[in-house]
């Protein structure tokens, strides 16, 4: 599961958020499944590198919103989650695809241009 995260410590969001936003990603598109155990909070922190109580805000909030399940004496695992619509996964990307868009204005290329190398991307 650590190896489809990617920890930017100099992107403008907290570590915590992007730990957070990542993990919603992988469990809504299916790379984890519903009662999959994660590794510990200090194994996460050991991994990138961060510090134990920011990866434990991140699992917190996930635990919160119902993503998450943690069970006294085991693991913290995925939640059984109803089935997610393709409208809710759009919905995670959205701000994604806005910075995109507003990046792509400031350098100046065309939404053609812009197309063409996402479709690029897609096949590598």
């Amino acid at each position: 599961m650590l190896e489809f995260i990617n920890v930017n410590p100099s992107s403008g969001d907290p570590i915590y958020k992007q730990l957070h936003e990542q993990i919603v990603r992988l469990i809504v598109g299916g790379q984890i499944q519903a009662g999959e155990e994660l590794p510990s909070v200090r194994k996460i922190a050991e991994y990138f590198t961060v510090n134990p109580m920011t990866v434990s805000r991140a699992i917190g909030m996930l635990v919160d919103q119902g993503w998450l399940e943690r069970r006294r004496g085991q693991p913290t695992r995925v939640a059984e989650q109803q089935p997610q619509s393709s409208e809710q996964g759009q919905t995670l990307l959205y701000e994604g695809v806005d910075q995109l868009i507003q990046q792509a204005k400031q350098l100046g290329v065309t939404v053609n241009e812009l197309n063409d190398i996402i479709s690029q991307r897609w096949e590598q």
